[in-house]
């Protein structure tokens, strides 16, 4: 398995894949780390999954779908009318 969210400090390594789990909210892959602890990400910034279409079609361009962009846009509009 290999980290492919752009942001995220593993981004481009790689992992043994121990697991992939669908818990709680999320879809996790699990994988142990360098001291042999057991870590997990969400599955979708690993190539563990294929990659939302959107961002398959865009060739690299866009690394967000609409339905993140909508829900930030939603966080960033309940936060300035929590502060009003």
């Amino acid at each position: 398995m290999r980290v492919t969210h752009p942001f995220h400090p593993l981004a481009g390594r790689s992992f043994e894949l121990v697991s992939r789990r669908r818990n709680w909210d999320g879809d996790w892959a699990y994988y142990f780390d360098e001291s042999h602890t057991l870590c997990w990400l969400p599955a979708a910034w690993t190539d563990a999954v294929p990659p939302h279409p959107v961002v398959a079609i865009g060739g690299g361009r866009s690394w967000f779908i609409p339905e993140d962009l909508l829900q930030l846009a939603a966080l960033i509009a309940s936060q300035r009318a929590s502060r009003s």
